[in-house]
């Protein structure tokens, strides 16, 4: 196998005295690192925290913008117009990029209810994909794989990233099944990384009901708050690499 994708984490998910994830002990293990900007989580104090994680281990920044809701943690979906979500994205991207030494970001994945909303709703993608072209239109949108915000970071001239999911079940539409249905996270190692080897070598995976699905990817996606999450970090990366995928930054490939 010769090939190269990134391993993304979304981070920086606490907030105040509460904690989320295990970021120092996933962080060597991915290269590009997804950081909440205030809205669904983290605080200034946990921001700065979590970009300075990164910059020391190499690993590349990203904002992880979401809805304004704190107590659903961004997992809820709310009625949002195309200029409020336009608006609330080039907020969080500015507050992360001010953390950064280098005041430069990697790339933009939205979180949570407004990820899958903008999967599904071209307008409100293209809002959030308008968002990011204004404030640095060298930013990478990071989509699920066919969904529509690869259609219009496209059309817009954005570089865009194809995302997969080590972690998560998909229905045979090629979405996300919701977290609060059985089977949705997927904790056992050996089937992740089963899975993940999957996707980079034939581009495929098999869909919650075992229906084969395609599933290109740029970059796979793991969740901090997913049951072992630093020892399955630490395990994919050790298994992509002896397959031979080289796993580096997005920047570094997508175009």
């Amino acid at each position: 196998m010769d090939r190269r994708v990134d391993l993304n984490c979304d981070m920086g998910e606490a907030f105040g005295v509460y904690r989320l994830g295990f970021d120092e002990r996933i962080m060597p293990h991915i290269s590009s690192a997804n950081i909440a900007c205030g809205f669904h989580a983290g605080d200034p104090v946990c921001m700065r925290r979590t970009v300075r994680l990164a910059e020391e281990a190499g690993v590349a920044i990203g904002a992880h913008p979401g809805l304004p809701d704190l107590m659903g943690f961004g997992r809820r979906e709310m009625m949002v117009s195309a200029d409020e979500a336009r608006d609330y994205v080039t907020y969080q991207i500015g507050a992360l990029q001010a953390f950064s030494r280098a005041k430069k970001l990697q790339h933009v994945k939205v979180h949570g209810a407004l990820y899958n909303m903008g999967a599904r709703n071209e307008g409100l993608a293209r809002a959030v994909a308008e968002a990011v072209r204004e404030v640095d239109p060298e930013l990478i949108l990071v989509g699920m794989a066919g969904s529509a915000w690869i259609k219009v970071g496209r059309e817009l001239g954005l570089r865009v990233a194809c995302e997969g999911f080590a972690d998560r079940s998909l229905n045979p539409d090629g979405t996300l099944v919701p977290r609060s249905q059985p089977g949705a996270i997927i904790d056992d190692v050996e089937e992740v990384i089963a899975r993940v080897l999957r996707i980079v070598a034939d581009g495929k995976v098999l869909a919650i009901n075992g229906e084969e699905i395609d599933m290109a990817a740029d970059t796979i996606c793991l969740h901090s708050d997913t049951p072992g999450a630093a020892d399955l970090a630490q395990a994919l990366r050790q298994r992509l690499e002896a397959a031979g995928v080289l796993v580096v930054p997005m920047g570094t490939f997508c175009k």
